[in-house]
Order: structure tokens, then sequence, then C-alpha cells
């Protein structure tokens, strides 16, 4: 019976398949927009071009990464259980740590400083989970600049137990597919064709960055896409 956890790429293979296959059709709707003006004659006035593809990717692309993230689940149970616990206790550290920092501080979270129009401060768990996100948001930033000073960071990130390794990479290859996500749906109302084809085209570049960190393990050689 096999125990040891999957390397991450193909933990997250279905994930990293459609996140490719979007990377594809991106540059296919794209040149659905271009390639007509490409053929057509150079006295040509107008050209008729196809902005469904974008439209059509822009309606499903978010579906089929969240579909693929459901199939890596369902297809390595053992390595989910893994996770989860391993984020139950970074949860747990990051939750402490803003317990103690609100206690040094002397804030209240519960409730507002008085001040008109205030609200209650964030509470441990807020914060907990604001930790991660700013966590992967740092490591996107590193690893765009340098990918060896992103791993370094990831590396010092996880060295006080409020962070697993997984949990932020998993946060980072989340939130560039959203990005993707989002600029398609920009592209979807983008009325210049050749504007939505250049969005798309842009998303592409989104899925890319996220199948290279989808893929990307601590201790192994870092993939061609990070490689820069």
């Amino acid at each position: 019976m096999r125990t040891e956890a999957p390397a991450r790429r193909r933990r997250h293979a279905r994930l990293v398949l459609a996140l490719t296959e979007l990377v594809g059709a991106c540059a296919e709707a794209a040149a659905a927009v271009y390639r007509p003006i490409a053929e057509a004659p150079s006295t040509a006035e107008g050209v008729a071009v196809n902005r469904w593809p974008i439209i059509s990717l822009a309606m499903t692309a978010a579906q089929r990464l969240d579909a693929a993230d459901a199939e890596d689940a369902a297809r390595w149970p053992r390595a989910v259980e893994r996770e989860l616990a391993g984020s139950q206790a970074s949860f747990q550290a990051r939750c402490a740590a803003a317990e103690a920092d609100l206690v040094v501080s002397g804030l209240d979270p519960a409730t507002p400083d008085g001040a008109p129009g205030t609200v209650p401060l964030p509470s441990a768990p807020q914060l907990a989970a604001m930790g991660l996100a700013g966590a992967g948001a740092d490591l996107l930033e590193a690893l765009d600049a340098d990918p060896h000073e992103g791993l370094t960071l990831l590396r010092e990130l996880t060295a006080s137990g409020e962070y697993t390794a997984g949990e932020i990479l998993d946060d980072a290859t989340h939130t560039a597919s959203v990005a993707g996500c989002l600029i398609l749906q920009s592209a979807q109302r983008n009325e210049d064709p050749s504007g939505a084809a250049e969005q798309a085209l842009a998303a592409a570049r989104q899925f890319a960055y996220a199948v290279s960190i989808a893929s990307l393990d601590m201790d192994n050689e870092l993939p061609a896409q990070v490689k820069g």
C-alpha cells in the first residue's frame, strides 16, 4: 500500500491538465479573432470575427477548474486527509500568534474603538485566514520577480510552523487561476474583438503561471515555466 505523499504535479494532475487545456483554449479563442483578419484581403474594410470562443471560455473556465480540483481530491483521499490535518495545525498556530499579537497591542477584536462609524477589529481566526492569503500573494510576487527568491520565501514562511508549503502553494495557484478567470470575464464584456483577444492571451499567461505553481515542490528542481 502506497502511503507516501504524492508529488504535487501528480496530486494536482487533473487541475494541471485543465489549466493546460485552458491555455490552449485561450490561444485558440484569440486566434478565432485574429485569423479572419489575417486571411482577409488587404483591401477589405471590415472583417467579421468570431468572439464566441472567448465568451464560451469565460462562462465555463471556473467550472472546469472546480471539477478538476474535485477529481484530484477524489483520486488522493489520503493526501487530502494529510493536507487537512496539516492545515488545521498551522491554522491553530496562526490563531495563537494572532491572539498573542492582539494581547501585546492591547486591542480587543470584540469591540470597536468607540469612534463613530468604526467596526470591530478582525478576530484571531480571521487574522489567521488573512495571513494565509497574504502569504500566497507574497509568494506570487516573489516568484514573479525571482523564482529562487520565491522558494527562499516559501521556506521562511513555513519555518515557524504557521504555514505549510502545500497550503501556501495551493493558495497561490488558486489566486493565479482566479485571475485568469476574471480576465476572461472581462474579455467577455469587451466589445472590441481585438481587445478581447488580447485579454484571452493575458488569461492564458495566468493559467500557465498556475500550472507552474501547482507543479512546484519545495525539494525539487524548479519547473521550466517558473525558471524564466
